[in-house]
């Protein structure tokens, strides 16, 4: 063989040896792998639309409205200052004071205070544990805290809930899983998070992902305490106000960080409760997870159905 076709032997063989992986089809082992991602997706959106279809989720939201320093009137009457949307004209009053909060009871209501009969009970803000929950029949509420307090009214038959009929998704994407390298953030760290009111919240950030996506290398900073089972995620990127929800959306990462890795799931992407409701005070994305990146992984906007 001379010296050229040696040469065009080489550069046949070289490209040969180029191709051959890419047309290797995948291993029983890796075709049982991607099955079970699947698999696991298909289930954790199950669960996901369960949530939402349950008589306590975000669906049944029907009202938001802010309490005032002294007696807050609480009921459906058009003079009261807190309007519920539906049972007894007058439910009784809220007292605020000294941050401290005590619902009376309008005599004959048939308002239910944590399930129970009482003429009178403290009530505890979200803010300082498991709100108290005020009730009569379908409708019921409880009180929140977002710089100032206000109440979070619910109603199980809310046209919402009774309207809805799932969240689209991205077809399953297995390349949209990482087990990205993990930068634990500074003792003590935080950050003010904005909500869609323009409020402030400080909110301890937890560390930063780090994972790679055709060739380019992304960041996300993650929220939560040391202690949490899993890494909390506020994002938008290219895909947001278009096919995806425009605020961003929300990622908890599969577990907690573990040997300088973590492992964050786009497929499990999903929308703010404020893609389904206007009485929700949902927190933005900080401006250092807008990504640069369309992410075609995880729930689209609702709306957009």
């Amino acid at each position: 063989m001379n010296t050229v076709s040696l040469k065009v032997f080489c550069l046949v063989l070289f490209a040969g040896l180029v191709i051959i992986p890419s047309t290797v089809p995948a291993g029983p082992g890796d075709r049982e792998a991607g099955a079970l991602h699947e698999k696991q997706i298909s289930e954790w959106r199950q669960a996901r639309h369960e949530r939402l279809s349950s008589d306590n989720g975000w669906l049944t939201l029907v009202g938001l409205e802010w309490l005032q320093e002294g007696e807050n009137r609480v009921g459906s009457s058009p003079s009261s200052s807190a309007r519920i949307p539906g049972g007894p004209l007058e439910w009784g009053s809220i007292y605020l004071a000294d941050d401290k909060l005590r619902f009376v009871l309008a005599t004959g209501s048939g308002v239910m205070v944590d399930g129970a009969a009482a003429p009178e009970a403290p009530l505890v803000a979200d803010n300082r544990g498991e709100p108290t929950v005020v009730s009569h029949g379908d409708l019921s509420f409880y009180v929140i805290y977002r710089e100032s307090y206000a109440l979070r009214i619910k109603d199980r038959k809310a046209a919402t809930l009774r309207e809805f009929t799932g969240v689209k998704s991205y077809d399953f994407g297995r390349d949209w899983r990482f087990e990205g390298r993990f930068i634990p953030a500074n003792e003590g760290q935080s950050i003010d998070i904005a909500n869609v009111l323009g409020q402030l919240s400080p909110t301890p950030v937890h560390g930063y992902v780090e994972f790679e996506r055709n060739g380019e290398t992304y960041r996300l900073l993650g929220l939560g305490e040391e202690n949490s089972e899993s890494v909390w995620f506020l994002f938008a990127d290219r895909t947001s106000g278009r096919e995806t929800y425009g605020a961003g959306r929300f990622l908890y990462s599969d577990g907690m960080p573990k040997d300088g890795k973590l492992v964050i799931d786009f497929n499990k992407a999903y929308n703010p409760p404020c893609a389904f409701t206007d009485y929700s005070t949902c927190p933005l994305p900080p401006q250092q997870n807008r990504l640069d990146l369309a992410v075609t992984a995880g729930e689209k906007d609702y709306h957009s159905h």
